[in-house]
């Protein structure tokens, strides 16, 4: 998982960060909000841990940015020395999903982080076969199929079909997907994933009238959209084989 870490404290972002990276997440550190809230305009992460006393954008006032944009949904861990229940209310009304007090303690943190990834079913094992709507995925063949036609995917195409489904309606930015499906740096050539979201948008009939479609989300990556069409029972029924 890409996880950001957010504190004034270098010290302390450095502890998250090794805890973080030893438990084989990726793990990028800020020490300013507005430095975070500019590179979440950017760029994908699973996974938020924020301070509250910052200087200049405070930690709340950075939980608050984020839940009212198109990250409403993203987990975010509170980790400050405030400790009065005013302080635990506020920071949790705010949209925090997890209020941790420091001095932290690195196995109820660490399990915390993991808690918040499962409630969110990112770290979730990938199902053999999904099924969304009109849409069957069978993930060992690399097969789909779409209103009782069977389509056949390549490897990176069910990847990529699969990350779009799996986080419907939210926005995945370009190095996001390049990273989990490719396992390429944000710098790396993007026309590759061009040519993939263009092949599965063909291949799976992803138009409106199907029930989805893929948006481009501009100078940022993708998003697979419900649409009208999409029965009131069509939402994610997945089971594993």
């Amino acid at each position: 998982m890409r996880c950001a870490v957010l504190d004034d404290d270098k010290a302390q972002t450095e502890l998250v960060a090794k805890l973080l990276a030893d438990a084989g997440h990726q793990c990028e550190v800020f020490h300013q909000g507005r430095s975070l809230i500019n590179r979440l305009r950017q760029d994908t992460f699973d996974l938020l841990v924020i301070d509250w006393n910052m200087p200049g954008m405070s930690g709340i006032e950075v939980l608050e940015n984020v839940r009212q944009g198109q990250h409403a949904t993203l987990p975010i861990l509170m980790i400050t020395s405030r400790s009065d229940d005013e302080d635990v209310v506020m920071g949790l009304a705010a949209g925090a999903d997890d209020y941790i007090v420091k001095p932290l303690n690195t196995t109820i943190f660490m399990a915390r982080v993991e808690a918040a990834l499962r409630r969110a079913q990112l770290n979730k094992p990938q199902k053999s076969t999904a099924s969304y709507g009109a849409y069957t995925f069978d993930v060992p063949t690399e097969t789909a199929t779409v209103h009782g036609e069977t389509v056949k995917l390549t490897a990176k195409e069910m990847a990529l079909a699969m990350m779009l489904f799996e986080n419907m309606s939210r926005p995945l930015s370009r190095s996001y997907l390049l990273e989990s499906i490719w396992g390429q740096s944000p710098e790396a050539e993007t026309r590759t994933l061009d040519a993939h979201v263009s092949r599965i948008r063909s291949k799976l009939n992803l138009r409106a009238e199907n029930g989805f479609r893929v948006l481009p989300v501009y100078s940022y990556g993708y998003r697979l959209e419900p649409t009208n069409a999409q029965s009131s029972d069509g939402g994610a029924d997945e089971m594993a084989a």
